[in-house]
């Protein structure tokens, strides 16, 4: 397993359970107690645990992991889902994605898609954006007019949220927002962990004629702090088949389309 992995791996623990010895990450880890206690203090050296005698604690943002940390999480789920999503998306369309590992998914499936890529400069999509990784990926497609929603940057979800947003977003429409969240329940709609980047989301999903969600069924059923849509104005869910068909027949009794992949 690489760094990165056990990193990632480790984080998710301490997220479920709080606290973990080095013995007990050794044996979940496969790797030797050396080698977790030199990723425990990196991970220190990052605020992302607290080190404690013999192990560590969650730190205060383990809810809420950095996007480099969850990139390796159901990564073939996302990639499915991105592809879906990004299939059903016409050329010419405007379309926001917010940020987030799946809604990165979908940029990089837009940015290849071979219909789009044999138009002219600007003629393909417009991709209006507050996460700068998405934007840094676009910029240099040539076919793809990207757009960017001013703010501040979240080092957690490299995300720009704060008043800025604002006068950009009320001179535009968009016809497709992709939204990444954090959760998504059939009463609570759409939500996620920093009420900031709600805000900006929130206001990008107001600006589309078509919201659509991209979440594996891990988020499903699930609430988070901050709602950033209600499920009304939700158009379509683009999930993994794991997902109990009981809770797919509650969004669509809400006339939420779902398409699994």
């Amino acid at each position: 397993m690489k760094a990165h992995e056990r990193w990632t791996r480790l984080l998710e623990v301490l997220a479920e359970e709080g606290q973990l010895s080095v013995t007990d990450a050794s044996a979940r880890l496969d790797a030797s107690p050396a080698t977790v206690r030199r990723d425990m203090d990196e991970l220190a050296r990052q605020q992302l645990l607290t080190r404690t005698r013999g192990g560590a604690v969650a730190g205060a943002v383990s809810y809420d992991l950095p996007l480099r940390y969850k990139t390796s999480r159901r990564a073939d789920e996302k990639q499915r889902i991105a592809r879906a999503a990004a299939e059903a998306i016409p050329p010419g369309a405007i379309v926001g994605l917010n940020g987030g590992t799946t809604t990165s998914e979908v940029a990089r499936e837009l940015a290849v898609r071979a219909d789009l890529s044999e138009r002219g400069p600007g003629e393909a999509l417009t991709i209006v954006t507050n996460a700068i990784n998405i934007a840094n990926e676009l910029a240099v497609r040539p076919h793809i007019k990207t757009v960017v929603i001013g703010g501040v940057a979240r080092s957690n979800s490299y995300e720009l949220t704060g008043p800025f947003a604002d006068a950009v977003l009320r001179h535009l429409a968009l016809d497709y927002v992709i939204l990444g969240v954090n959760a998504v329940h059939p009463d609570f709609g759409a939500a996620c962990h920093d009420e900031g980047e709600a805000m900006v989301n929130r206001a990008i999903a107001e600006r589309a004629e078509q919201v659509v969600v991209v979440a594996d069924s891990t988020k499903l059923g699930r609430r988070a702090f901050a709602q950033v849509c209600p499920t009304a104005d939700i158009s379509r869910i683009v999930t993994d088949r794991e997902v109990p068909e009981e809770l797919v027949a509650r969004f669509t009794d809400r006339n939420v389309e779902v398409t699994q992949v």
